[in-house]
Order: structure tokens, then sequence, then C-alpha cells
């Protein structure tokens, strides 16, 4: 029976978020149990997309693994337990079904070689992948205020913008590059995996471009945490926090990637926590979402595409 397979697939959801997503997990605990439990669910669903892009054999290889995967959500029924959850989760939370293939399609783009050239495919790239996440989490947490939509999608594009920044040399090992070419003057993967004084340069320039443009779409996702319940915007006031966090220790890295992954201790994640909890940036009068934040975002879901 499908409720048993959910009650059972519970505990390794929680214990996929704890393994692979420790910021998350860490911030999980301002959650209450149920919250957490379909949070994970929902994570655990993301990083088994993600994983079968990233663990396969070869790129065809992949691509039949999404083709199946996207039919199984279209006809509602998957032999693969994950999916088969995701499946009642999204019918659950009623989630949007164009919003779960943007995040495909995202995930998908990364089967070809990924040079992005500019800052309209990086946002949309963003959008995608972690965007749709933040989409995705309105329903899950309960949110349906059309306001909210727009905000969440920064939130989510915010931590993906820290994420490309944190893993330039990773993704690069993967013949991947994200920050945009015209940014980097066209280096390959390659270079920035051992990059010259020049490209080093380079490197350290985008790095803090991208933690500039991360800080706005932050604010943003910020200002939209007024429109979530008490205890699960405490959660995601932590999550964001702490991913912030992240870009601050590339910044006292004078914005070295190329330095090891950063990462937020223990220690400084309980200090973020306090300082997010103490302050209610909710009690400030709600500014109205900014659309020129969206602009290269055209067509997507819930996409800010008014002109004021």
């Amino acid at each position: 029976m499908l409720m048993s397979s959910t009650a059972k697939s519970i505990e390794p959801a929680v214990s996929v978020l704890a393994h692979h997503g420790k910021s998350f997990r860490f911030a999980g605990r301002f959650l209450d149990k149920r919250r957490l439990e379909d949070c994970a669910r929902l994570y655990r669903f993301c990083r088994f997309v993600d994983d079968l892009v990233d663990d396969a054999s070869d790129a065809d290889a992949a691509q039949v693994e999404l083709n199946v995967l996207k039919n199984d959500l279209k006809i509602g029924y998957s032999s693969e337990p994950v999916v088969e959850d995701f499946i009642d989760l999204a019918s659950q939370c009623q989630m949007q079904s164009a919003v779960i293939l943007e995040l495909i399609r995202g995930i998908e783009s990364d089967l070809q070689p990924v040079l992005v050239e500019t800052d309209a495919e990086l946002l949309r790239y963003c959008y995608r992948v972690a965007g749709t996440v933040g989409l995705l989490m309105c329903d899950v947490l309960g949110v349906h205020d059309s306001k909210a939509k727009a905000h969440a999608i920064d939130l989510g594009i915010g931590m993906q913008l820290t994420n490309i920044a944190r893993d330039v040399q990773e993704d690069a090992g993967m013949g991947r590059r994200y920050v945009p070419g015209q940014w980097l003057g066209e280096i390959t993967p390659q270079a920035l995996s051992n990059p010259s004084t020049r490209e080093f340069a380079l490197l350290v320039e985008s790095a803090q471009r991208l933690l500039s443009m991360a800080e706005l779409y932050y604010e943003s996702g910020k200002a939209g945490l007024r429109f979530l319940p008490l205890r699960a915007r405490q959660g995601i006031k932590v999550a964001a926090s702490v991913y912030r966090e992240i870009g601050l220790v590339i910044a006292e890295r004078d914005f070295d990637v190329s330095s090891g992954r950063a990462y937020v201790g223990l220690p400084r994640k309980l200090l973020v926590a306090c300082r997010a909890l103490l302050f209610d940036s909710c009690k400030q009068p709600y500014a109205p979402h900014q659309s020129s934040l969206h602009v290269h975002l055209k067509g997507l879901p819930y996409a800010n595409q008014s002109s004021g």
C-alpha cells in the first residue's frame, strides 16, 4: 500500500537530508516534525534527480532515466520508491506539474556541456534548479498567497548563486562553467581547474560578483518570509541565513574559491541562527516584489512579469 511505503520512506528521507544537506538539516530543527519530514521528502527527490545526471555512466543513460522519470510523473505512478513517494507528496501538497518539469529541465541541462554565457542564462538556470524548489517549498509549507511566490523564487536563486560561487572548481572538474563567459573572458572549465594569474584574478572578481548578485535575491527572499506560518518562517530564515553565511566565509577568504570548499562550522551556525531568530525583518513594512529581479525569467512559472 502507498501509505505504508510512504511511512517507511520518511526516516530515510531525513537521513538523506542530514547526510547531503547539513545546513538544511540544521535549520530543520526549527520546523515541526511533519513539516521537516515533508521538506526532507522533497529534498530527497531533488537529490535523486540530481544523482541521475551526476552518477550516470554516460549522458545517454541518464537521458533514458530522466525520460522514465518524466513519464512516471505524468502517469502518477513509479516503481522507484523515491519517485512514488514524491508523487504522493506532490498530490498531497498540490504541487504544480509545470514547476516540477522546470526543475527537471534545469537538472537535465547538465547532461550537455555547460558553458553559461550571459546573466540571463545564469539566472534562468538558477530559477530552474533552485527557484523551483522555493516554489515547491511554498506548497510543502502550505503557503498559497500569490505574492509569496516571487520571493520564494528569489530565495532559491540566492542560494544557488552562493552554490555556484562555492563550487566553481568542483563544477569545472565536471566540465561545467556556470559563471558567465561574459565575465570570465570565455575561460574554459579546464582552465578554471588550474587558473593562470590572470584567470585567477577574473575568478576572484566573478565570485565577488556572484555573491553581490546573491545578496539582492536573499534580500527579496527575506521580504517574503512574512507569508510563512511562524514556525516555518523561523526554519526557513535560519536555513537562508546559514546558507548566506557560506558567501561571507568566501568573502573572508578574499573570494579565493580555489582554497577548498567553504563551509560554516557548527559554532558559527548557532551564532547565525541566534541572530536570525532575534531579528524579525517581518515587522518592517512590506515592500512589493521588484520585478527587475525577474527581467530574465520571462515565461517561467510564477515569475514576476509586471512592469512596475
